[in-house]
């Protein structure tokens, strides 16, 4: 059996929520495995924490981490995206994790001609800076897809001193409030990372720091073939 078919079924015990208490006999009973190859999955498992384990009289304690759900939560994703209708309107989600920027957004998002095209075609003036997002497993894929519909055009502009060029923006949703992808068109930016603008400072109202996961919600119809 695979890791993921050991985490799934620990899962499906109900070691998500609270600790599972069992043996590794108890556990093979469960599985096509012998008991001897359950207990050396189950430490491999603790060995590259996806699973914490406390041995107890009468068998052990197990429970996924943060890093075994996030594995089972990718591979939910990629049945999704596999079995989805396009043009159905179904949610797609894109999980990452927070990341340190380069400080430019707050320099490009107060420019005014910006700023005015934001206010009038996203319905919402942002916040003088960006959420920077590290995509994780299957999302980074999503936004890397040819015939990206549903974009919103911001135009390139000058100043009288500098050119600004264009970018896009997609509409998508973080925790309920509704925020922006913003993609410049002339840019060789990671195809893994995320810029997002909000009407408000994301990190503060979400309590977001460096490395926390994030999920990042699209329609399915926002999306090319």
């Amino acid at each position: 059996m695979h890791r993921i078919e050991f985490l799934k079924r620990l899962a499906l015990l109900g070691a998500v929520d609270l600790p599972l208490k069992m043996s590794s006999s108890e556990f093979a009973e469960d599985t096509p495995i012998s008991s001897k190859t359950a207990a050396r999955m189950l430490k491999q498992l603790e060995d590259e924490e996806l699973i914490d384990r406390t041995i107890v009289a009468g068998g052990q304690l197990v429970s996924l981490t943060h890093n075994g759900v996030n594995i089972l939560r990718r591979e939910y994703e990629d049945y999704r995206h596999i079995f989805s209708v396009n043009g159905g309107g179904q949610e797609i989600e894109m999980y990452g994790h927070v990341v340190t920027g380069l400080g430019e957004g707050q320099y490009y998002i107060g420019q005014e001609g910006y700023r005015k095209q934001f206010e009038e075609k996203l319905h919402f003036m942002p916040f003088p800076g960006t959420l920077n997002i590290r995509l994780t497993g299957f999302s980074v894929d999503v936004l890397d897809r040819k015939g990206i519909r549903a974009s919103i055009l911001i135009s390139g502009f000058t100043d009288g001193e500098r050119t600004f060029g264009a970018c896009r923006c997609y509409p998508v949703e973080m925790e309920g409030i509704h925020v922006a992808i913003v993609v410049p068109e002339r840019s060789h930016y990671p195809t893994d990372l995320l810029e997002i603008i909000a009407p408000m400072n994301l990190r503060k109202v979400l309590k977001l720091q460096d490395g926390d996961e994030v999920r990042v919600v699209a329609m399915e119809n926002f999306l090319g073939e």
